[in-house]
């Protein structure tokens, strides 16, 4: 797992934490009960505050995306396939709000976009 904090980025630093972890767990890099870096090793990795990390695990255990055991540390949790499906919904539907938006202001239709999206989807 390879965590990288963009100082450029509108996002909270515990967002980027939380979101790539994420990727890592929905993409299968990260597989059910593997344990993920204490607090305090991830934040001195990433030059950064251990509340901070505390505040991206409380986050990733709050959506059920880990488990912590005191003493022990944090694990990833059996995969709940709706859980990441409902997840993976959401953002395409927001990604989808943005994009929808920002072709209204610049007066792009939607067959425009529907062709678009399909030479994108294809490859082409």
């Amino acid at each position: 797992m390879n965590i990288l904090i963009s100082n450029s980025s509108d996002k909270p630093i515990y967002e980027q934490i939380v979101s790539q972890i994420k990727a890592c767990i929905i993409s299968g890099e990260l597989k059910d009960n593997d344990a993920l870096p204490s607090m305090r090793l991830l934040a001195k990795e990433l030059r950064i505050s251990v509340i901070t990390t505390k505040r991206a695990y409380e986050e990733l255990e709050k959506e059920g995306f880990i488990v912590s055991v005191t003493g022990k540390g944090s694990f990833v949790a059996a995969k709940n396939i709706n859980l990441i499906k409902e997840e993976a919904l959401k953002y395409i539907e927001e990604e989808m709000s943005k994009i929808i938006e920002k072709s209204n202001l610049c007066n792009i239709s939607f067959e425009e976009l529907i062709e678009m999206f399909k030479t994108i989807y294809e490859g082409d």
